[in-house]
C-alpha cells in the first residue's frame, strides 16, 4: 500500500491527548525494538504526556504504557 503525500505524521507531530494508528517505522533496528515490546502497525496511540526540552514522551499504545526517548518516537510514522 503507497501512502499518499501528507497523509502520515510521526508520533513526534501530534499533541497531548491526541490519538492515531501506528503505520510503520522509519529506523528498522527501533521498530524492531518497539515491536518487540508490542507497539505493532495498526496499534492505536494517544500522547499522554511530553517531558520539558526534547526529553522522554509517554504513550499509551492499545492496553499498555511506554515512555519513548525523542529519537524512538521521531520512528514512528502514523497514519
Amino acid at each position: 500500500m503507497i501512502a499518499q503525500a501528507g497523509t502520515t505524521k510521526l508520533l513526534t507531530d501530534i499533541s497531548i491527548g491526541q490519538e492515531e494508528i501506528v503505520a510503520r517505522f522509519t529506523n528498522d533496528l527501533i521498530g524492531g525494538k518497539l515491536m518487540a515490546m508490542g507497539l505493532l502497525p495498526g496499534t492505536k496511540v494517544r500522547v499522554i504526556r511530553k517531558a520539558p526540552f526534547g526529553g522522554s514522551w509517554y504513550i499509551k499504545a492499545g492496553n499498555f504504557y511506554l515512555a519513548l526517548r525523542k529519537g524512538e518516537a521521531a520512528s514512528i510514522v502514523l497514519k
